[in-house]
This record gives structure tokens, C-alpha cells and sequence, in this order.
């Protein structure tokens, strides 16, 4: 089993106000962290960045320029993998503080032939309502039960020939696994960690830095 990593850093970071990716975290790129925590895992990592971001490597094995969605982004940076991976872990560098522990949670579910993709899940912890837009108002339509829904984290760990095909066509989605999804495949989900905060706003570094302190 060989394992390969591409780090998605491809975002322009328009509610952060910059690229959050290339921001500094405790004295480390948020981008440089998140290819190190990879290499716990994988052998060989890719990291697909903003049009005239490629001259860092941020010390991941090679640099290429992301699409105009996530999932084009995504399938540049699995173009450039190796054909020989057979586990592909996909990592969003705005989530610098996964555990290593946690990047192996979902690479050993890969273990099991039968699982395509394993992902980090967290149980909501607020009433969730589907709501409609009618007459310029919200309605709630209804009230969704917490316990058959999880919250969604990378990294992501996936069988490379099934993630390869299910990005087969181009289609577009959130994330991969729902590709995965959409295909017929299997996914499975880890406990995932409260922790593994994604930076989407300036407050988010804040609360990263905070998070890291008490490490």
C-alpha cells in the first residue's frame, strides 16, 4: 500500500480577507503545517495552490496550480500524484491542526477492501432545521434528527482507483467523498476532532493559536 497526499491551498480566501493558507501559525505557514502533518502518512505529497503562489514548496514533493472549483483543484493535484499510489489522502491546508493520529484513523479503515473512502466525522452539537425561502422570509420546513448526521472534516483517506473514477466527467461537490457517493462507493466515517478547526475567518487563526498553547 503506497500513499500519496494532496493538500488543497488553492482557495483566494475572500472571508479571511487574503490567503488565509499562506498565513502564519505559531511561527509556521498554515500550508507548511498542514503538508508536514501528510507526511505522516504518505510517501509522496502534492500541494495545488492560487495562480503565481508556485515559487515555496512549503516542503511538499511538488507545487501546481488549482482549478476553478475545489474538485478541479483536486484532480490537478491528482493528476501529478504517481500512477503507483493505491491511497490517496485529500487535506485541506485551512485544517493545520488534524492530529496525526487522525490521518491514520482514516488510512487503516483502507485497510478493508470493501471501504472506498474514509472520512472524519463530528456529531452536531446544535438543533439543525431545513428551512425555505418564501415572500423574502426563512420558514422551517423541519426539524432534522442530530443523530443520523455528522459534520464533515479532512483529511480524507480514499482507494485511488475510486477516487480517480469517481472524478472521472469533471463533476463538482464539496468534497470528494461525496463523489464517492455519487458514485456507488462506500464511505466510511472516524470519530473525527473538535480540535481540527478550519480557518475561514481572521478569528479562526486566533482560536488555532489559542488551541495550539494548550498542546
Amino acid at each position: 500500500m503506497r500513499c500519496g497526499a494532496v493538500v488543497v491551498a488553492a482557495g483566494s480566501g475572500q472571508r479571511f480577507g487574503g490567503a488565509k493558507q499562506f498565513s502564519i501559525l505559531r511561527g509556521e505557514v498554515v500550508a507548511a503545517r498542514s503538508v508536514a502533518l501528510c507526511r505522516s502518512v504518505a510517501e509522496v505529497v502534492v500541494l495545488v495552490v492560487p495562480d503565481g503562489a508556485t515559487e515555496n514548496t512549503y516542503g511538499a514533493d511538488t507545487v501546481v496550480v488549482g482549478g476553478a472549483t475545489r474538485s478541479a483543484s483536486v484532480r490537478r493535484g491528482l493528476d501529478a500524484l504517481p500512477d503507483d499510489v493505491t491511497i490517496i489522502v485529500i487535506h485541506d491546508a485551512a485544517r493545520p491542526l488534524a492530529t496525526e493520529d487522525l490521518f491514520s484513523s482514516v488510512v487503516e479503515e483502507l485497510l478493508d477492501e470493501t471501504v472506498d473512502a474514509a472520512i472524519p466525522g463530528l456529531a452536531p452539537t446544535d438543533t439543525i432545521k431545513r428551512i425555505e425561502e418564501r415572500d423574502g422570509r426563512c420558514w422551517v420546513a423541519e426539524t432534522i434528527h442530530r443523530t443520523s448526521l455528522a459534520t464533515v472534516q479532512t483529511p480524507q483517506a480514499f482507494r485511488a482507483r475510486s477516487l480517480r473514477s469517481a472524478h472521472g466527467g469533471d463533476p463538482d461537490a464539496t468534497d470528494d467523498a461525496a463523489l464517492i457517493e455519487a458514485a456507488g462507493g462506500t464511505v466510511v466515517v472516524v470519530p473525527g476532532e473538535i480540535d481540527n478547526v478550519k480557518i475561514t475567518a481572521p478569528g479562526d487563526l486566533e482560536l488555532a493559536e489559542r488551541i495550539l498553547e494548550h498542546r
